[in-house]
């Protein structure tokens, strides 16, 4: 811990620390970090501020949080967590972010490892044809503005009823795959024309799709109630919602700005812009956001089908007898109107999750009926040549952080000095000789997501763990990945 934030936070218990509310003038909770003593050596006094910030919107409930992974973003940290009261609170882009409902999803299979590996560049070479990624690419997918209008208003079910993918895709789906307050009337023409030609791709940065080794089981039962087997393979797909999500947080961060104004909102920071979340032009972002977030569920379904096409081409047998099906599907960057009980009394409140998973425990009705008995499936991607985890809602996740879990690894470094202190070249060797194979549209985007330009995804994981939000499952290494 450097000194700057250990003068700041408090140790409440092991894991947990808390920003005061004398920290910052007129916050209206304390700031609640979730983070080991080594984690909080990485933790930017930037990301502090900014949840601090937070907590000083309207009709914050409990506190303002980071998860372990947490780091400095736009508005909120990435890794922030909040929720605002549904009558007296606000909504806000910056809790949401500009990738709406980034996520990813795991597929299982009945391959081993052995069967895989010797195939592996011809398997990831493939799976990087078939599925366009990197900066600005296009979809092979061409869909009418009417077909766009039911991806933004169905999701994942649009998607599986046009042909890609199953029945059993949809019920594997955070929430279904789909927001049910979503209306594409609220999403703008240019939001269209940029999301209409990538539908169907991967997109750039830390996106992902990555052919993974199963190498450890924590918990054999649960392993079993989601179909996962050590030594087979699973693949994990990690994209949003592309252009079309993008230019939807920028259109209402707009807005907002005119909302803060109109509604006579005191912000610390003007990335912060939001509105009361039963006007308007609240109501009007949660909508489009709510597109936003189908549409990126209807993504990574299509992609979904294009990667059991590609296993079926390489291996020559079906889907079905690979035993490809979709484990689950988690949204990262969305806001989600639900109920929690707050000081004893259950409340409705909207909730922003930005970099950050949620994590509804055993005997949620909101978990799917196949996983209700041991809690929702929850995904943590490594970086690029580290571990990645896949764990289950915890008993404490709906005391402690309105069920919710880190999203990832947490960058430490900018891509820029990422570039400035490390060659993809010689990165994509180093990842070789460790079994590894990388496939990317630039030597320069491996720089940027070099595996040390991040936290260690072990250390993020066993916060979480220890302290019963999500508890590990399974471990799962990459051998192959396709990146943008």
């Amino acid at each position: 811990m450097t000194q700057q934030t250990a003068d700041i936070v408090k140790k409440v218990t092991e894991n947990i620390y808390d920003v005061p509310m004398d920290f910052q003038d007129k916050m209206r909770v304390p700031g609640r970090i979730f983070v080991s003593q080594k984690l909080m050596n990485d933790l930017e006094i930037g990301t502090l501020k900014q949840t601090a910030n937070v907590a000083t919107l309207p009709g914050i409930k409990k506190y303002s949080m980071a998860m372990p992974d947490a780091h400095f973003g736009y508005g909120f940290p990435i890794g922030g967590v909040a929720a605002f009261d549904a009558q007296d609170g606000v909504i806000s882009p910056g809790g949401v972010g500009f990738d709406i409902n980034c996520g990813v999803r795991v597929i299982r299979t009945d391959l081993n490892v052995q069967d895989v590996r010797p195939r592996i560049k011809e398997l990831v070479n493939a799976l990087f044809n078939a599925i366009p990624s990197g900066v600005g690419s296009k979809s092979k997918l061409r869909v009418s503005d009417r077909e766009l209008d039911e991806a933004f208003s169905r999701g994942a079910s649009w998607a599986v009823e046009k042909g890609y993918g199953v029945e059993s895709d949809i019920e594997h789906c955070e929430d279904g795959g789909f927001i049910d307050t979503a209306d594409y009337s609220k999403v703008s023409d240019k939001a269209y024309k940029r999301g209409k030609p990538q539908f169907g791709t991967l997109g750039s940065g830390n996106h992902f799709l990555e052919v993974q080794e199963v190498d450890r089981i924590y918990d054999p039962d649960i392993a079993k109630a989601f179909g996962i087997r050590e030594g087979t393979v699973t693949i994990m797909i990690h994209c949003g919602s592309r252009g079309a999500g993008h230019q939807i947080c920028t259109d209402y961060l707009r807005t907002m700005e005119r909302a803060v104004k109109k509604y006579g909102i005191d912000l610390p920071d003007k990335q912060l812009a939001c509105a009361p979340t039963d006007s308007r032009e609240g109501q009007d972002y949660f909508k489009a956001m709510g597109a936003g977030a189908n549409y990126a569920w209807a993504n990574r379904q299509v992609i979904t089908h294009w990667v059991r096409e590609t296993f079926e081409r390489i291996f020559k047998m079906d889907s079905e007898a690979l035993g490809m099906d979709l484990v689950y599907d988690v949204a990262h960057n969305v806001a989600k109107l639900e109920e929690h009980e707050i000081d004893g009394v259950k409340q409705q409140v909207y909730v922003h999750r930005k970099g950050a998973t949620r994590a509804f425990p055993a005997g949620h009705p909101d978990v799917p009926v196949a996983y209700r008995s041991v809690g929702q499936p929850v995904l943590i991607p490594g970086s690029m040549g580290t571990p990645s985890y896949i764990l289950h809602g915890g008993k404490k996740a709906m005391e402690l952080s309105f069920g919710s879990a880190c999203h990832g690894a947490g960058r430490v470094m900018g891509r820029g000095e990422a570039k400035r202190r490390f060659n993809g070249k010689v990165l994509e060797r180093e990842l070789l000789e460790k079994g590894i194979f990388v496939k990317a549209t630039q030597s320069s985007m491996l720089a940027e997501e070099a595996p040390d330009v991040y936290k260690s995804s072990s250390e993020v994981v066993n916060v979480v763990h220890d302290l019963d939000i999500a508890r590990k499952v399974v471990r799962v290494k990459p051998i192959g990945v396709a990146k943008g």
